[in-house]
């Protein structure tokens, strides 16, 4: 690369980390800005390699600053951008449509339905996010009912009801009353009774593909026309649990030449021979179909708007047959498309999951690999990031992609202002992550400081607020630097919060502390922490990738659980655990670890 484009590289450089960094309210991530910076610049292709070795530096720098520097310089190199964030700052925070009808209604009422099949993956968080947002705007009303009619196919799972209700606590929000579809089967029957009395439902003993063969030809089966008391006592068998699994059927009299097949005759009620888990309901053999039960239960429970999946929208039409029996109006229905979420390569199904937990593929839920609500936690971010990021996809009905850049950034704009900062010193030799571009290339290296070097380095606590303090970072005799911030022989380097040095060999010889080094000879800034034994603790850094073992400096000992650092330009991460505590430092998101019982435990965030 010649001086003119890395002249060229420098400025483009600039400009973008300073954009990111007020943006984001935190110090500019290298990593963000390579993407544009190369996106906008085609010529700098050829020349990746090379690239972050530039831009590095120029983070760093812009890292020094505070905001309003920053924005004041960014005002001096594009203000066009500054009016950008501005506008940005100024959008209305509301971004759902208004719900249809919600004028004619005295109070909003809506419902979450999960199926406590597992614990909830990220796409779950949609339905609380959206609904929660609306019970807050409207201040209305909103249940959770646990639609857990199906002992077999999606068998609840019992300990999913409770990581489900602290799932939404989690997103901030609070059902106004919790209820379980299996205790509510008397109800079902009931209203089964009605609608036999009524004429619309019918006992049906057919085999499945036969019925099927007639319902595709809109021909009625023989049992369509039995008499109400024949209907009745062939209900009550089932209900008394007389038959087996496939052998009676309630079935929905419709439209048996409707244009749609789905509509023809639908099941109600079947039998199955699965007990359910839950001990209140594992005598009941005679079960509904969800199109059934939650039919009934939206009624009997007010919902006044419903907001499911396009894929549910022959739900409503066939609800629709018994609400028009039982003579009741539908609730409002709003359908939204599916959403994918990039990052992981576990798919978000929980049946996947689930058997790739059981089969030990995975450690847990809270796996960073799984794409679960569990594991997002786990690793420190917010659930009110997740929300905002859920909220903002809207209610289309297309399907719709959320990047997890998005959550990172709505979770960094959330604890950026109150999160400690910190020194961590990466060892790609003692880590076994799979993405190895996010490591250093090699191992630590160590260098003995030579000169009238302080003691210790005092760096801020946080960039941004002075009067929280400095932290007292030792030096010692020595001090570890990430392979890829070694200076060249000869070459300066300037220790964050500790002063310039120039590299000799295995020695870094003290420069002094002025900084037009560094904002005018643009001489790199990197991290360090002490070489010496008491100068440093051992952590193990879980990430998505897989472990990263480092190097902190002593003051990160002394945080609790759930406490955020960011360990500068590395990323966010949550301490979890000291090294008596850790979970024996016994598996890692990519393969066994050594016993490292020295090790403090932290799970990565994001940049």
């Amino acid at each position: 690369m010649d001086d003119d484009l890395r002249e060229r590289v420098r400025a483009e450089a600039e400009t973008h980390a300073l954009y990111n960094a007020l943006k984001h309210g935190s110090d500019p991530d290298v990593g963000a800005i390579m993407g544009p910076l190369m996106g906008e610049n085609p010529d700098f292709r050829s020349h990746g390699d090379e690239i972050p070795g530039v831009v590095a530096p120029v983070a760093a720098e812009v890292g020094e600053m505070d905001d309003d520097e920053r924005r004041e310089r960014l005002l001096e190199l594009a203000p066009e951008l500054v009016e950008e964030l501005e506008a940005e700052d100024e959008e209305d925070d509301q971004a759902l449509p208004d719900l249809p009808n919600a004028d004619e209604y005295d109070e909003i009422r809506m419902r979450l339905a999960p199926n406590p099949n597992g614990p909830w993956h990220l796409g779950s968080a949609r339905m609380p996010a959206v609904i929660g947002t609306y019970k807050e705007i409207y201040d209305g009303w909103m249940c959770c009912r646990f639609d857990d009619t199906d002992p077999e196919t999606k068998r609840p799972d019992l300990d999913a009801y409770d990581e489900i209700l602290d799932a939404i606590d989690y997103l901030g929000f609070e059902p106004d009353e919790v209820l379980k579809a299996s205790d509510r089967v008397e109800t079902y029957y009931d209203h089964a009774r009605d609608l036999i009395e009524q004429g619309g439902a019918y006992t049906c003993s057919c085999p499945a593909e036969h019925f099927r063969s007639l319902k595709a030809d809109a021909e009625p089966c023989d049992h369509r026309d039995k008499d109400v008391e024949t209907v009745r006592e062939e209900f009550e068998a089932m209900v008394d649990g007389e038959y087996g699994d496939g052998e009676m059927v309630l079935r929905v009299k419709t439209d048996i030449e409707h244009k749609n097949p789905a509509m023809r005759d639908f099941v109600a009620f079947r039998m199955v021979d699965t007990p359910h888990p839950r001990p209140e309901a594992e005598a009941y053999r005679a079960w509904p179909m969800l199109d059934f039960q939650s039919g009934i239960d939206d009624h009997l429970t007010g919902v006044t708007h419903i907001i499911r999946g396009i894929d549910l929208q022959d739900s409503a039409k066939r609800q629709q047959f018994v609400y028009d029996y039982f003579g009741w109006e539908y609730p409002e229905v709003v359908h939204w498309g599916h959403v994918q979420i990039d990052a992981y390569d576990v798919p978000m199904s929980t049946s996947t999951i689930k058997e790739k937990v059981d089969s030990g593929e995975l450690t847990g839920w809270d796996d960073p690999r799984a794409p679960t609500l569990a594991s997002v936690k786990r690793r420190g971010i917010r659930g009110r990031a997740i929300v905002d990021a859920m909220v903002d996809l809207g209610v289309s009905t297309s399907n719709v992609d959320l990047a997890m850049s998005s959550i990172y950034a709505n979770n960094r704009d959330l604890i950026d202002d109150d999160t400690d900062r910190r020194f961590l010193v990466r060892d790609a030799a003692e880590s076994d992550a799979d993405g190895r571009d996010r490591l250093p290339s090699g191992p630590a290296e160590a260098f003995d400081l030579v000169g009238d070097a302080p003691e210790a380095g005092s760096p801020p606590l946080h960039p941004n607020h002075e009067d929280r303090g400095d932290r007292d970072v030792p030096a010692g005799d020595a001090v570890l630097l990430e392979a890829d911030d070694a200076p060249a022989d000869g070459e300066r380097v300037w220790l964050k919060g500790f002063g310039c040095f120039r590299r000799a060999g295995d020695e870094l010889i003290w420069s002094g502390t002025d900084i037009s080094d560094v904002r005018e000879e643009g001489v790199p800034v990197v991290h360090w922490v002490g070489a010496g034994d008491d100068e440093h603790v051992r952590v193990r850094l879980r990430t998505m990738d897989g472990d990263v073992v480092g190097y902190a400096e002593p003051g990160y000992a002394d945080y609790d659980a759930d406490d955020l650092v960011q360990f500068e330009r590395v990323g966010f991460a949550r301490f979890d655990a000291e090294p008596a505590d850790a979970e024996g430092n016994d598996a890692s998101a990519g393969s066994g670890t050594p016993d490292g019982g020295d090790e403090f435990l932290a799970f990565y965030a994001h940049p």
